[in-house]
């Protein structure tokens, strides 16, 4: 299924974190901490939303470092992606 987001929202894919700590130890899934690095999958067109005009600044493959509680987690063909808005990205890595 193919996902096209509206406005100045993007989909983004959380990148994998390690399982284990530096010094060897295996974290159990309630131990990690939610990841907060993704893969950007798709970008809407921006425009003007909400009165404002809006320039999308990232783009598809992009890896991005976006805010801890934001966005909307959605499941989809079984993947797990969330949507943002453009202002919840805090930075693009490089």
């Amino acid at each position: 299924m193919n996902v096209k987001p509206l406005g100045d929202r993007v989909v983004i894919k959380n990148v994998e974190t390690e399982e284990t700590t530096k010094s060897g130890i295996i974290l159990t899934g309630t131990a990690k901490e939610k990841p907060q690095m993704a893969e950007v999958l798709a970008v809407g067109p921006g425009g003007n939303v909400d009165g404002k005009e809006i320039t999308m600044h990232v783009h598809a493959g992009q890896k991005v470092i976006y805010s801890k509680y934001a966005g909307t987690e959605v499941k989809l063909d079984g993947q797990e992606l969330i949507i943002v808005r453009q202002s919840d990205i805090l930075a693009v890595v490089e």
